[in-house]
């Protein structure tokens, strides 16, 4: 019986180099026969992955398109219904923000009167999104679309220019509250800066060209101490990254129009209050920590100064906002390009009473029939200024803006609504 080696290696003279030879080459090619159709094979894998992964992307974007809050034929559909104008002489607003508190009022405002409104906000969490919802609902209750986006996605705003000749934008999409941008400093420049960037940047390529009205800010007066607060006053001196970005914004709408020929409007709103507002305002959450037991924290200034607000009901911001819109002149820019001069106005928008803190608590004390835990604490350093007065001559000159309603008045219909929202008005005897 041969052996193994004699299997492997024959023993015949000459023999062995003639079937070594042919064994390596029968071997030579069965090997290239293996290796060539495992390239065959492999070049079918990856043809066949490619193949699902394009598949994939296909449904992945399909998917995508048809589940995105924005575009389609009911889309544009809906957008035309609610930009419809019902008056004569009226206008179509994109009101930017609209989920929020002023955008809700001046919305409501609009609608109620006529003009065609389509709202837009990302409903961001920056406090409780469920009342920005119920806002939402609000709105749609009258005939009010807000579509779900931000402020930064220029294709959005190019879709909604596309699908409707805007006459007028009232921006007041922003992040709001002067403390938190101790916290979160990106998301300023992120709204306030970038965002408004965004928006001017399609409004002056839109033709015709819409006019613009925004939402700048009391705080821009800073550090300034002389009062009332007037549009002739210096602004260069903020004491917080909010104000910085609305200062900002005003010089960067400035540009706008004296480049693009964008009519440009901007208001800067004190202290507003009233139904529907935000909660991380003082006014609203005294009242839920009154109500709840809990007590409320009231910063004084330097040498134990009573702090003071110039307290602005919200149907008296909405009476300016309108006011503005109705007086803001055209825009004189066609696809980017400046014809002639445009409006560029800056008004204040207060009630020119300024109340003190603690006269605010004594207030809601008395509509809420609850006393309130006081914890009194030394300002920090927070952005937070002493006082705000604002001298509107400006604002009723140009457009009659005269506010009614005193702060007593005001927070009688803030507490009203509270009650109602949340479910108190059957507990503890409230009213």
């Amino acid at each position: 019986m041969p052996s193994l080696e004699d299997e492997l290696f024959p023993s015949t003279p000459g023999k062995f180099k003639v079937d070594r030879a042919h064994n390596m080459n029968r071997q030579f090619h069965r090997c290239f026969a293996s290796t060539s159709t495992m390239f065959l094979w492999a070049l079918f894998l990856i043809a066949l992955t490619a193949s699902y992964l394009s598949f994939q992307s296909f449904v992945d974007s399909g998917s995508r398109y048809f589940s995105a809050s924005w575009g389609g034929i009911q889309w544009e559909k809906q957008v035309r219904n609610s930009a419809q104008i019902h008056r004569s002489g009226g206008m179509s607003v994109l009101v930017t923000g609209a989920a929020g508190f002023v955008g809700t009022h001046v919305s409501l405002a609009l609608k109620k009167r006529g003009d065609g409104v389509v709202g837009l906000d990302n409903f961001n969490n920056y406090y409780d999104p469920s009342l920005k919802k119920a806002r939402k609902s609000l709105l749609n209750s009258h005939g009010i679309l807000v579509v779900e986006g931000d402020l930064n996605d220029a294709k959005l705003l190019a879709k909604l220019f596309d699908v409707v000749a805007f006459t007028h934008v009232m921006h007041l999409a922003a992040q709001a509250g002067v403390r938190y941008a101790m916290e979160n400093p990106n998301s300023y420049v992120h709204s306030n800066i970038a965002g408004l960037v965004t928006l001017l940047e399609i409004c002056k390529s839109a033709n015709p060209q819409p006019a613009v009205v925004w939402a700048s800010s009391s705080s821009v007066y800073g550090l300034n101490e002389k009062v009332p607060f007037s549009e002739a006053d210096r602004t260069d001196q903020p004491a917080s990254l909010y104000a910085a970005t609305k200062k900002a914004g005003e010089e960067i709408t400035h540009t706008y129009n004296h480049i693009y020929g964008l009519s440009i409007t901007g208001l800067r709103f004190f202290t507003v209050y009233g139904p529907w507002g935000r909660p991380d305002m003082a006014y609203f959450s005294f009242t839920r920590n009154i109500l709840q037991g809990k007590p409320i924290t009231i910063y004084r200034g330097k040498n134990r100064v009573d702090l003071a607000r110039d307290f602005t009901y919200i149907d008296d911001i909405v009476k300016g906002c309108l006011g503005s819109l109705d007086t803001s002149g055209k825009s004189t820019g066609s696809g980017g390009k400046k014809k002639g001069n445009a409006p560029y106005r800056i008004f204040n928008l207060g009630n020119t009473s300024p109340v003190k803190v603690p006269e605010l608590v004594n207030i809601l004390e008395r509509h809420l029939k609850v006393k309130a835990k006081r914890n009194i604490v030394d300002m920090p350093g927070n952005g937070d200024v002493p006082f705000t007065h604002a001298n509107i001559s400006l604002a009723q000159r140009e457009f009659g803006y005269k506010p009614s309603t005193d702060l007593q008045t005001g927070l009688k219909k803030f507490v009203r609504w509270y009650l109602s929202y949340y479910g108190y008005n059957n507990r503890k005897g409230l009213q």
